[in-house]
C-alpha cells in the first residue's frame, strides 16, 4: 500500500470531545480516494458509487498529522475499487480503513457509466510515483 498524502488535524477538524470527527475522515477519505482513481485512471469524471466497511479503530487528535493509503482492490468495465488505510504518521496506528470504495467512470455530459479502458495488468505495469 502506497501512503501519498498526508493532512494536519486542525481545531475545526475536532469533534466535541477533542477528537478527529468521523464525518471530517469520511469526507477526507473520499477525497483521497478521489484523487487516487483519477490519477490510476487519468480520468476526472468518476463519480463515488460505494462505500463498503469502515472501521474505526484509533483516534486522532489537533495536531496530529494523518497519512492516506490507498491502493486498487479491482478494475471493471466502468469502475475502480479503492481500499484506503488512514494511520497516524509518528505512531503508525491505523486510525480508520475503508474498504471497497468504487468509482465509476461516467460521460461527462450524458451522466451515464462508461467505459474507461483500463485493466488491472495495465495498473500493475505503471511505475511507481516518486
Amino acid at each position: 500500500m502506497r501512503f501519498l498524502s498526508r493532512r494536519l488535524v486542525m481545531p475545526n477538524d475536532l469533534n466535541f470531545s477533542g477528537s478527529l470527527f468521523g464525518g471530517r475522515i469520511l469526507e477526507w477519505i473520499d477525497e483521497e480516494a478521489y484523487i487516487f482513481a483519477s490519477c490510476q485512471l487519468e480520468a476526472k469524471s468518476l463519480v463515488t458509487k460505494h462505500i463498503g466497511a469502515i472501521t474505526f479503530e484509533t483516534s486522532a487528535f489537533q495536531g496530529d498529522v494523518v497519512e492516506f493509503g490507498l491502493q486498487v482492490k479491482s478494475v471493471g468495465r466502468t469502475s475502480l475499487a479503492i481500499t484506503c488505510l488512514v494511520r497516524n504518521k509518528h505512531t503508525k496506528q491505523n486510525i480508520c480503513s475503508a474498504d471497497d470504495i468504487v468509482f465509476v467512470h461516467i460521460d461527462p455530459e450524458t451522466r451515464q457509466p462508461t467505459p474507461h479502458g483500463i485493466t488491472k495488468d495495465q495498473l500493475d505495469d505503471m511505475p511507481e510515483p516518486l
